[in-house]
């Protein structure tokens, strides 16, 4: 079953404040989620979904929102749900339309790592291509800016020894105290 995706109603409601007429729309999340194609998204995750019984999905909006914002802020699962809930930003963002104080998330935590595993790395291609796309389109990047790539590699680890190893203090205690190596 596919998504049952929100669309903008533009209605207001009496109870609820429309986020879109309480935020700045010149923040650069709010300008963001007007360039993306959204629709773009929904269709090329839309065919990963089956027709079988079970709880719907959540929509694509709101997965593929979150797994941007998760990856822009470089946020963990756990302190993107704790800045969803309280950032209305980050709400507008993944499509919410109406301002909610929310205790608690309208979805689990553990279905962001469903989700991912769900789509695998070809469809989340897509997302990266979107993202791209919607930079160039703003001016945020040239396509130039992706001719070459800088990868760094100072993170990879090294071969070295630490004076915590067990090889080492074995012997360094023979050495000091004159015990015949291999003994200690």
């Amino acid at each position: 079953m596919r998504p049952k995706e929100r669309r903008d109603s533009g209605q207001s409601n009496f109870f609820k404040a429309r986020l879109d007429q309480i935020v700045d729309l010149g923040h650069p999340l709010a300008r963001l989620a007007a360039t993306i194609n959204w629709r773009f998204l929904e269709e090329r995750f839309g065919a990963v979904y089956t027709d079988r019984p079970g709880q719907p999905p959540l929509p694509t909006r709101l997965m593929a929102g979150l797994s941007i914002l998760k990856h822009t802020h470089d946020l963990s699962d756990e302190e993107l749900c704790a800045r969803w809930i309280e950032n209305p930003y980050f709400q507008l963002f993944c499509g919410e339309e109406f301002f909610l104080f929310r205790h608690k998330l309208p979805f689990d935590r553990s279905s962001l790592t469903r989700w991912r595993q769900r789509m695998g790395e070809e469809k989340l291609v897509a997302l990266i291509q979107e993202s791209l796309s919607a930079a160039t389109r703003t001016g945020a990047a040239k396509p130039s800016d992706f001719a070459r790539v800088i990868v760094d590699t100072t993170v990879q680890p090294k071969a070295a020894a630490f004076p915590t190893d067990a090889s080492s203090c074995t012997g360094r205690a023979s050495f000091w105290c004159g015990w015949p190596r291999g003994t200690a």
